[in-house]
């Protein structure tokens, strides 16, 4: 099965420079809308049979016009939520970077657990279980090789996307999740292959390229994703 990992558009706390975190009211701007309704023609041509999708609300708004275009419900799966930031929810950037943790949060992010909030290793370990289950329900459900979307969060994506190259998580920072960004992950029964990374052009022609005899990887970096600003 082939998944597209999809970052959701870009959120006023995007341009607040905050870190949203679970935060309620947390919107897409102007522009992460238009992000949203660009989606339909990057994925024209791929039949995607199913999407899946954080509970939180840029997440919904991103993947609406691609849901109402297929025709499709997307499915909720808690397991894809953004990061418990705990202490740090809502709190901006620029104090942040400041803090002994955000070292920690860059350099060994397997050991760090924000205060009052979920460690980085537990992100991980939910979201890949909800990638590969959810890769394998419809494997069963389809029985051929088809094309599924779930919309998350930036140190969500990156954390599947390390699992997927097979990276230790404390590498996990130099791969980049911008908002609206692509990455295309197609899991085998032996192991998973990276398609593209942060794509935010065509997804169609990696998705092409990998059902030819000939797969290859994709890689990625500098910061750019929520922790990783």
């Amino acid at each position: 099965m082939t998944v597209v990992l999809l970052r959701h558009g870009r959120s006023t706390s995007n341009t607040a420079h905050t870190l949203a975190g679970r935060s309620p009211g947390v919107e897409l701007d102007d522009h992460g809308r238009t992000q949203a309704a660009a989606l339909v023609d990057r994925l024209t041509g791929l039949d995607v049979v199913e999407i899946v999708r954080s509970p939180l609300e840029r997440c919904e708004q991103t993947v609406a016009p691609l849901a109402a275009d297929r025709a499709l419900i997307p499915t909720i799966d808690q397991r894809l939520i953004e990061v418990d930031y705990g202490q740090w929810t809502g709190r901006p950037i620029a104090e942040l970077v400041k803090e002994p943790l955000w070292k920690v949060v860059q350099q060994h992010a397997s050991g760090a657990v924000f205060p009052g909030g979920e460690g980085l290793a537990e992100v991980q370990a939910r979201a890949v279980a909800a990638i590969r289950e959810h890769d394998a329900r419809l494997a069963q459900e389809h029985g051929k090789d088809v094309v599924w979307v779930a919309c998350s969060h930036g140190d969500v994506i990156k954390s599947i996307l390390a699992d997927a190259f097979g990276m230790h998580l404390d590498a996990f920072q130099r791969i980049v999740a911008e908002p609206a960004s692509m990455s295309v992950v197609r899991y085998t029964e032996t192991s998973p292959f990276v398609l593209r990374v942060n794509d935010t052009g065509d997804v169609l022609a990696a998705i092409g390229a990998a059902r030819t005899p000939a797969s290859a990887g994709a890689s990625a970096s500098v910061p750019g994703g929520e922790t990783g600003v």
